[in-house]
């Protein structure tokens, strides 16, 4: 069983279908071709003609626009502050990516989440109101560091800097004992949340159920008490 291809993740991070990607580089490109991939409606938007020509050949979203999103106008037009989640990932062009992140802001969106290059321009993004700012580079080399040093762990969902939501396998030292038999939240600071077995996710399993080596648990708390686990 590919324990990490139930998506458990994925399903918990968006509850609207639709989004806008501003800037089609990599990270955008990325982040269209996921969401799309996943069903939802995504419109891509860059200021590239050759972007936006290469995204709509690669069919990366539903829709694909050129324009220049620091003219409010122009988002307006376009119907971008509609959507609920827009994702600016103009990282490399500090202005431009202030400036939308303003105009997207100012026009109503609810859900601004952008890409910065630097902790200046993460600074700034949140002063113009960007509710979630990324840094897929650093992420990327956490996420790696974590699945080196920690490879029973599937996935990760960062709730802020201190908490998580962690998908891993079942810890050998777990094997054969009961939920209530653990205690993980005397012993360890954690919520179990979830156990994956048969190709899916069984939520709020009972006290006296059996854990098994090889089987998906999901727990939630603070990163520090997760690390604690004997993974």
């Amino acid at each position: 069983m590919n324990l990490s291809s139930l998506n458990l993740f994925s399903n918990l991070q968006a509850t609207n279908k639709q989004f806008a990607v501003i800037g089609l580089g990599r990270f955008g490109k990325a982040v269209c071709s996921t969401l799309h991939g996943l069903g939802y409606e995504v419109l891509g938007v860059d200021t590239d003609e050759k972007k936006v020509t290469q995204a709509l050949s690669d069919r990366i979203a539903a829709h694909v626009l050129q324009l220049d999103s620091t003219e409010p106008s122009a988002l307006a037009e376009a119907g971008i502050f509609e959507f609920d989640t827009v994702i600016v990932a103009i990282g490399n062009y500090l202005a431009e990516s202030i400036t939308t992140t303003l105009n997207l802001k100012e026009g109503g969106v609810t859900n601004v989440i952008a890409k910065a290059s630097s902790e200046t321009h993460l600074k700034l993004l949140k002063k113009v109101g960007a509710d979630r700012v990324v840094f897929p580079e650093r992420e990327m080399g956490c996420s790696l560091a974590r699945s080196l040093t920690k490879p029973s762990i599937l996935e990760r969902f960062d709730l802020d800097p201190d908490h998580s939501i962690v998908e891993l396998f079942v810890p050998e030292k777990f094997d054969g004992k009961t939920i209530a038999d653990l205690d993980l939240r005397r012993r360890y600071g954690l919520t179990l949340i979830a156990v994956g077995r048969a190709d899916k996710f069984e939520i709020n399993p009972q006290p006296n159920e059996r854990l098994r080596k090889g089987e998906a648990m999901v727990v939630i708390g603070s990163n520090k008490d997760i690390n604690r686990l004997p993974i």
